[in-house]
């Protein structure tokens, strides 16, 4: 197993780190049913995150925002708060993770359409700004904010055994 990176480490390390372990230990990950049906939980909840997004109207505010108005929420810096464990989901979801960021003011999973992953960080799930608080109503975001914990358990619960995994894997 390649020596774990901190979470301090810059996100170039990150992803080296993350194609080591995905070269080394990606088929026998997936071919763990827990994993894989895990995977498959996680890319349903996501997609269901993000089909609310779009129904409260929140898809469309982040859209004006980002394209229009400068945006601010995806900025630089924001990618520093992944650890290698979240990446490696993203690869194991078949996710190929850049290697340059799109834009130099803009965070480095950031691409033309939108976050380039589909294992985000919790603030990256839960964070709403105040232009989306004020201008959609609570009880529309009660739904998005329920199918968000749905994404954000899978994760957790996905994470920590694919470090169990590697951790007997690696000693054994």
């Amino acid at each position: 197993m390649p020596k774990a990176v901190s979470l301090s480490s810059p996100i170039a390390e990150k992803i080296a780190w993350v194609r080591d372990a995905h070269d080394q230990y990606g088929k026998r990950l997936l071919s763990e049913p827990v994993i894989y049906g895990a995977l498959s939980e996680l890319k349903a909840a996501v997609r269901a995150s993000r089909e609310e997004m779009n129904r409260t109207g929140v898809g469309e505010i982040c859209r004006i925002c980002e394209v229009e108005e400068g945006g601010s929420c995806c900025g630089a810096g924001l990618e520093n708060r992944y650890d290698g464990w979240l990446l490696l989901i993203n690869r194991l979801l078949g996710i190929t993770l850049p290697t340059v960021p799109w834009r130099p003011d803009a965070c480095f999973f950031l691409g033309r359409t939108g976050c380039l992953l589909w294992a985000r960080h919790v603030i990256c799930i839960n964070y709403l700004c105040k232009k989306i608080t004020h201008t959609i109503p609570s009880a529309r975001l009660k739904t998005l904010r329920q199918q968000e914990g749905v994404e954000i358990e899978i994760l957790f619960a996905l994470k920590e055994r694919i470090k169990t995994c590697l951790k007997k894997w690696t000693t054994d």
